[in-house]
């Protein structure tokens, strides 16, 4: 008989899993709360990060923490009442981001990131949404000869440990490629393998849609209401009551509530973002990706508009929105390009679930049979959405994963 799987989170991570699952014979029911594609997976940069080889890690340097203390940056913000219930977290993460510990993450780490633009290609060709995608990587900008000697240095690095690629560009050749940046930049990177994405919430509606060609469903459930019965699980949703074989949470930053439940205790921190889009002025085009690197935010030609995104933003789940970054963001990007209106009504904000080893949570649960969970992808969740759901479903269904996921075990934070 045909084993069923219910996937809770219909964001990128959640819908690359149901189509794996679903492909390999599973009748999967995909569930959540809001349409698919409209929490997390609706504001991100845009961006499959083949070249993020190296995870975000806590700065070590004594003057850098204390520069971010004064609160007062674009890349990075935080609510000062909500950091004593952030203490623990933020030391294992600042523990981890020591030099020899990040390496090895990072060697853990990679693996996930070096597959992220080939298993986005098969979803994209299944999806028919080639015309969502660009394939000419992304661009990185400098104010100084430091800042920028210390980026080619570093880049040259990963080319030739984890096989990225790159362009070293010249103060010349970025008013080239961008004649309508006016801040006189001393010189820039281009990053030629990673791909972007013109509309990432179109993107995952683009494979929602395909997994309801190949027979799976979306229906509005809560998580809250998933309970085990018997070998399986039940979950209430809009259609009535629904059994499954396996379990997937995919819920993002949600997943650290849904895991107490069923006894589990995940160090599940949150960074917020948030993104405003803009039309240019006059005749302006803004032909790449683009990253102010001194100044912390991001430029990217979407179809909606010029997306500016911010940094990231330390503060609880359920907290009010407090966009200052943007505010502060907007400010330093009309000096560098000709902004025009604001095209959307209010900030967007979402929320990044993050460990504090850098890494994601993708395995088998480890006191439940048929409970799975990915989640804790923290930057990187549109990047390693299909590959992450590939090594799941190959989990599930009893094959071996075609890359080691050992690293990323539930049961580092849960034996």
């Amino acid at each position: 008989m045909t084993k069923n799987a219910i996937v809770l989170g219909a964001g990128i991570i959640g819908v690359s899993a149901a189509i794996h699952l679903q492909r390999r014979g599973r009748q999967v029911t995909l569930i959540d709360r809001k349409a698919p594609g409209s929490e997390t997976s609706f504001g991100n940069a845009g961006l499959i990060q083949r070249e993020g080889v190296v995870p975000y890690g806590f700065p070590q340097q004594f003057g850098m923490l204390l520069r971010y203390a004064l609160n007062n940056r674009i890349d990075a913000h935080y609510h000062l009442k909500t950091l004593p219930s952030q203490v623990a977290f933020l030391a294992r993460y600042w523990w981890n981001s020591n030099a020899r510990r990040h390496e090895a993450i990072t060697r853990a780490y990679a693996p996930l990131i070096e597959n992220s633009v080939s298993e986005h290609k098969d979803l994209i060709e299944a999806s028919h949404a080639e015309a969502l995608i660009r394939k000419d990587g992304w661009m990185r900008v400098f104010r100084t000869a430091e800042k920028y000697d210390e980026a080619i240095a570093e880049a040259t690095l990963w080319e030739k440990e984890f096989g990225v690629t790159y362009d070293k560009l010249s103060s010349a050749d970025v008013a080239r490629i961008e004649p309508n940046l006016t801040q006189n930049f001393t010189g820039g990177l281009r990053w030629r393998d990673p791909w972007s994405v013109l509309d990432p919430h179109a993107l995952t509606n683009a494979y929602c849609t395909y997994f309801e060609s190949l027979g799976g469903r979306f229906v509005t459930g809560d998580a809250a209401s998933l309970g085990q019965v018997g070998s399986g699980w039940r979950i209430s949703t809009a259609e009535g009551s629904l059994d499954a074989d396996d379990a997937v949470l995919a819920l993002g930053p949600w997943a650290a509530v849904a895991t107490k439940r069923l006894g589990y205790s995940f160090p599940l921190g949150v960074k917020r973002g948030y993104h405003m889009h803009y039309a240019a002025e006059g005749n302006a085009v803004l032909n790449n990706w683009t990253l102010d690197a001194e100044r912390g935010y991001f430029l990217a030609p979407m179809n909606r508009g010029i997306r500016l995104t911010t940094g990231a933003e330390f503060a609880t789940l359920d907290a009010p929105k407090t966009p200052v970054q943007l505010d502060r963001a907007e400010k330093v990007a009309r000096t560098v390009f000709p902004l025009g209106r604001r095209l959307d009504p209010e900030p967007w904000m979402g929320s990044r679930p993050c460990t504090p080893d850098m890494m994601p949570i993708i395995g088998k649960a480890p006191r439940h049979n048929g409970l799975w969970f990915a989640f804790g992808h923290a930057h990187h969740g549109l990047t390693l959405g299909p590959v992450t759901g590939r090594v799941l479903a190959e989990l599930i269904t009893g094959e071996t994963p075609f890359i080691d996921i050992s690293a990323y075990s539930p049961q580092r934070f849960n034996p």
